[in-house]
């Protein structure tokens, strides 16, 4: 069950990175407000819709097991309901709304995780466990996110030649995420290929602790980001490099912390999160949470990156990483299996962090280039 969960995530996660376009992080970041909202609400509805009907198409094309087709779609329906709500935390973001989001994602969390899992424990079928996940993220987001709307005072907008604008603006960064979701699941592709499905349940659920770190770093870079894109705007680098420090240092930490932790408890988390048997990976959870320390520091510097509105030179970077990624994976799944593919993320972490380091010191001295001339 794990496996095909993950594998549903792996297939729909790239799409919907991809046309989420990153519409939230560059709304919140549009200083100058060279948008209104119902432009990003509108683009983002229709990219929703292209990336439900490339879904499906894909699991026509891959002729998957029904069962596992269908837990593909559902998954596609339920991160369709979360790009809308996606796209609605980009203006309150902005506005520095976060309690709202924070609310939101609260709610969302809590009410699909209980319904999964009594969905789970009480009839054993995955399917009908997605079914309520898909209805409970909808919920949420027709009771509470929409809410927005009233307040201010939203309405639908398809002004064909804006939403082209838009997309000419976005689509870097749209294909920069679509690269961070292959990075995440490039190795669960191979492991697949190479090992069987059931492990990629195990990879996936020894990666989801490092997840749970990302969720802390995702919500701190959220929410400077609008911080970070004023004082750049306004050439105020000295605030920038500050608060950008800040969240590498925090970055640094909490990787640090994690990856101790996992070195002397590594066997007992496992035990107790999982079963017994998730034990026996311990050594391939310490290389994960190796990996999870370089992954937090370079994901601050990539909100430096989007703050500063930097988009065309991410793909370059991320072309790079999936490359390293891909070919890592491919040499080292074969021969090490699940360590190989740990030792593979590392790698491609690494090079995120060393590639993104080097690009915001780059954009920094520019800037004091351009503000002394």
């Amino acid at each position: 069950m794990v496996g095909e969960f993950s594998l549903g995530l792996a297939v729909t996660a790239p799409i919907f990175m991809l046309s989420n376009l990153q519409l939230s992080g560059i709304l919140a970041t549009d200083a100058k407000s060279s948008q209104s909202f119902e432009n990003y609400l509108g683009l983002r509805m229709c990219t929703t819709l292209i990336a439900l009907v490339i879904i499906i198409f894909l699991v026509l094309l891959g002729r998957y097991q029904f069962e596992t087709s269908l837990i593909i779609i559902l998954i596609g329906i339920a991160k369709g309901s979360e790009s809308i709500s996606d796209v609605i935390f980009g203006l309150l973001q902005k506005n520095e709304k976060m309690e709202r989001v924070a609310i939101s994602l609260m709610l969302k969390g809590i009410l699909s995780l209980v319904v999964l899992c009594i969905l789970l424990w009480t009839t054993n079928n995955l399917v009908l466990g997605i079914v309520g996940y898909v209805i409970s993220s909808i919920t949420v987001l027709l009771l509470y996110d929409i809410s927005v709307f009233r307040q201010y005072k939203i309405k639908l907008v398809f002004d064909l030649s804006k939403l082209w604008s838009l997309v000419r603006v976005c689509l870097p960064l749209g294909f920069v995420m679509m690269l961070v979701s292959l990075n995440a699941n490039i190795p669960r592709y191979f492991i697949e290929h190479y090992i069987g499905i059931e492990s990629v349940g195990y990879f996936a659920a020894l990666s989801y602790i490092m997840i749970a770190g990302n969720t802390v770093i995702s919500a701190l870079g959220q929410s400077v980001s609008p911080r970070l894109a004023r004082y750049y705007s306004i050439l105020n680098m000295k605030g920038f490099k500050k608060l950008l420090f800040l969240l590498v240092v925090i970055g640094f930490i909490v990787g640090a912390i994690g990856w101790v932790i996992s070195l002397l408890f590594s066997k007992e988390i496992l035990t107790l999160l999982y079963k017994p048997n998730y034990a026996e990976y311990t050594s391939v959870f310490i290389l994960i949470m190796f990996g999870a320390w370089a992954s937090y520091i370079a994901s601050f510097l990539g909100y430096g990156m989007t703050a500063t509105r930097k988009f065309k030179i991410q793909p370059l970077l991320f072309i790079i990483v999936t490359i390293v990624c891909t070919i890592s994976n491919a040499v080292l799944i074969p021969f090490k299996g699940l360590e190989g593919a740990s030792y593979a993320m590392i790698i491609t972490n690494l090079t995120q962090l060393v590639g993104s380091g080097l690009i915001i010191i780059n954009i920094i001295q520019k800037q004091k280039i351009e503000s002394v001339s």
